[in-house]
């Protein structure tokens, strides 16, 4: 398949970003071709489209499927397996945002938990007792939160994020960032 320049840089982008991001390249080159597109591809398509060998297709279509990304459909008339995404950024979104609450926020949170149940814990000095507690409050305060705002509808959410820092008008504060209540 040829990629018209638009898509190209949009591709090529989208895996520069996946690197910042802390993902593979070809992982992030293959979510945004497969977006971009619109249409179930083949791991032979994807891998001669994006010029990448077909073991690092294969590799990144597992990561993506673990991700909850992509998902495996069949065309009628050929036995390989197909793929496809979400054409819905706020789907995309939602699914990240989960996953990586599930894959980082909440193990860290199971940390911080153990360390302040470990017997050990009150060897620590008084800062660093303070200092695990309120990055644990932190985490949960912001996992809670998430959690809420991933139930909104898409509507709403759209909102909700539009409003930005106008949340601060509206609860008639303006605090300086870092303020705590």
């Amino acid at each position: 398949m040829e990629l018209t320049p638009v898509s190209q840089r949009f591709v090529l982008h989208w895996g520069e970003m996946g690197t910042r991001w802390g993902v593979n390249r070809t992982v992030a080159q293959i979510h945004a071709l497969l977006f971009i597109t619109g249409r179930a591809m083949c791991a032979e398509e994807l891998a001669e489209t994006l010029n990448v060998a077909r073991s690092n297709v294969s590799n990144s279509l597992k990561e993506l499927q673990g991700w909850k990304l992509i998902r495996n459909v069949h065309v009628l008339g050929d036995r390989r397996d197909h793929f496809e995404t979400s054409g819905d950024v706020w789907e995309l979104f939602r699914i990240i945002v989960a996953e990586r609450q599930r894959r980082e926020i909440e193990p860290t949170l199971d940390v911080l938990r153990e360390c302040m149940e470990s017997p050990d814990f009150k060897l620590e000095s008084p800062l660093a007792q303070q200092r695990i507690r309120n990055t644990w409050q932190f985490m949960d305060t912001l996992t809670a939160w998430t959690r809420e705002m991933l139930r909104l509808s898409t509507a709403t959410l759209s909102k909700v994020l539009k409003m930005g820092a106008g949340i601060q008008k509206l609860l008639g504060r303006g605090g300086k960032s870092g303020e705590s209540e």
